[in-house]
């Protein structure tokens, strides 16, 4: 969470977890704008927490610092594409994304970027470029900056075609389907893919030398997207290198998480089932790898 605070401000703000949780609640970040609001100017927040996989109340965070006289706005790099948004609805004061995650631009893909009409005539780009003046009067080179009102003022060039290419052929297809129907099964995914994790690798007492996975996600599906992330009680990197083998796609993070992602655009609930039978291999084969290294 950012908060550039108000001029003679020197206050600063950090919001800390409670013992044993992973994940921040959200009546903390309301308790923090509502006790500390009148010294913040601007609230940049996540919409999808890129290391968690929580998904912040959106609206209630909005309306909150708006009650307060904040500017609110939401980095939504994990989240476009991921999980509904009605930023004109929530009355989200601006926002900015990548499209080469969930948009499947792929890397260094076009950003994107929202700033609410009723800011339309007020906010104003720090950084001018030529795209950025109205489209009518563009070619007529009179030297006069006559801006685009809006988001289309921020624009500074032309972009790549490879780019654009690159993300309207996956805009096509998000376009043969609704972000309701996605989400549904989005959650149908990771509520599925949770309940195996709990089944295979909780806590055994009959099994002390079991290897235990634990969620760190938020479990009530409308707190995250489609991302879990799974915290291992052993080393991560061989098993992360073991799933990699198998033609598995994850992301590892130091030192003991796997972010797992079943994405409901193109995976489906026999993916979620092969990952876990996938899985089980990969973690067998790291610890025989532990084994002949401790033994070497």
């Amino acid at each position: 969470m950012t908060i550039p605070l108000r001029p003679g401000a020197d206050l600063k703000y950090v919001l800390t977890l409670f013992q044993g949780e992973e994940t921040l609640r959200t009546e903390d970040i309301l308790d923090i704008i509502e006790k500390e609001g009148d010294s913040i100017a601007v609230i940049l927040f996540s919409g999808v927490q890129y290391y968690t996989g929580q998904l912040f109340d959106i609206p209630r965070i909005t309306k909150a610092g708006q009650a307060k006289g904040c500017f609110v706005g939401f980095d939504l790099a994990h989240a476009v594409g991921n999980v509904e948004l009605h930023l004109h609805e929530w009355g989200v004061d601006f926002a900015c994304w990548c499209s080469y995650k969930y948009l499947n631009s792929g890397a260094g893909g076009l950003a994107g970027a929202y700033i609410h009409e009723k800011h339309s005539k007020t906010m104003k780009p720090a950084l001018i470029g030529w795209w950025g003046h109205d489209y009518k009067t563009r070619f007529l080179m009179e030297n006069k900056l006559q801006l685009s009102p809006g988001i289309n003022g921020f624009r500074l060039s032309n972009p790549s075609i490879l780019l654009v290419c690159a993300l309207h052929a996956s805009l096509e297809i998000f376009a043969q389907t609704t972000m309701k129907r996605l989400r549904r099964k989005s959650m149908l995914l990771t509520g599925y893919l949770e309940y195996l994790i709990r089944h295979y690798y909780s806590k055994d007492r009959n099994d002390p030398e079991k290897t235990l996975i634990k969620t760190i996600t938020p479990s009530h599906p409308e707190k995250r997207g489609c991302q879990l992330t799974l915290l291992f009680s052993v080393p991560i990197k061989d098993v992360f290198k073991e799933l990699e083998k198998r033609g598995v796609t994850c992301d590892m993070r130091e030192p003991d998480a796997l972010r797992v992602a079943p994405v409901p655009l193109y995976n489906t609930f026999q993916d979620v089932y092969n990952f876990i039978e996938i899985l089980g291999s990969a973690i067998a084969a790291a610890k025989q790898t532990a084994n002949s290294k401790s033994f070497s």
